[in-house]
């Protein structure tokens, strides 16, 4: 089965800057190669023949780096917006979607099976599917359960677990009836969307590794997990 990836590619990394003032964030390096180069080597090992990025924000270094994608064994083409459209506008621009695709950012380090992921989506006939990651948060403070002004308990530097959408997203063609053209529409608008229409929204929970390199602390760590494990992240 040939299968289709869309990558987000377009956004200014505002989070990670000043890393990003020179580079778009899905060039930014981890190890040897830019994060979006993981990615392309990922998704081609995992079958996906044909992949379009969504570009904006310095769209030209970009299609510099990756051309037609043949160096790594896929067909890389370009969707660019001309104003930014938030997360889910820009799959209005490309006409030729097929019944299912695979969504994704362009700024992720994960070991998930692209794949498998796919081919579930398929299999069991779903409209949205989301890949979600339990991430845990450590709160700085001491966080206070108060009542008129009266404490009634202290949990100290607590931990809290948050069941978080990774990026990574499967979408069947009727999905696209939900986005407006020419408008900004993010995910969240879209979720909402569908959840108002009574669509089914899959949730399909992940427990290998996933990291969002948008904030300084996360692309360090990034970094550092990169050089120690990258067989499991280039395992093509």
């Amino acid at each position: 089965m040939s299968k289709r990836a869309i990558i987000l590619a377009g956004g200014k990394g505002t989070r990670l800057r000043p890393y990003t003032v020179v580079l778009p964030k899905p060039l930014m390096p981890i190890g040897e190669f830019p994060i979006l180069e993981v990615i392309v080597k990922q998704l081609s090992a995992a079958g996906f023949t044909r992949i379009t990025m969504a570009v904006n924000h310095q769209a030209e270094l970009i299609q510099a780096f990756f051309m037609d994608g043949a160096k790594w064994g896929t067909s890389i083409d370009y969707s660019l917006e001309d104003v930014p459209l938030g997360t889910m506008g820009p799959l209005k621009l490309i006409s030729d979607l097929p019944e299912n695709f695979l969504v994704m950012n362009g700024d992720i380090l994960t070991d998930i099976d692209y794949a498998d992921f796919y081919n579930s989506h398929v299999q069991k006939g779903e409209i949205f599917t989301i890949s979600s990651y339990v991430r845990e948060q450590l709160i700085d403070y001491g966080v206070l359960n108060t009542d008129k002004g009266r404490l009634l308990s202290l949990r100290e530097k607590p931990r809290m677990d948050y069941e978080v959408s990774m990026g990574i997203y499967m979408m069947s063609k009727c999905a696209l009836d939900f986005i407006p053209s020419g408008a900004a529409y993010g995910f969240d608008h879209l979720m909402h969307d569908l959840v108002a229409a009574e669509k089914r929204v899959a949730v399909r929970k992940f427990d290998g590794y996933w990291l969002d390199i948008g904030r300084p602390d996360d692309y360090m760590a990034a970094i550092d997990i990169f050089e120690k494990s990258r067989d499991t992240f280039l395992l093509g």
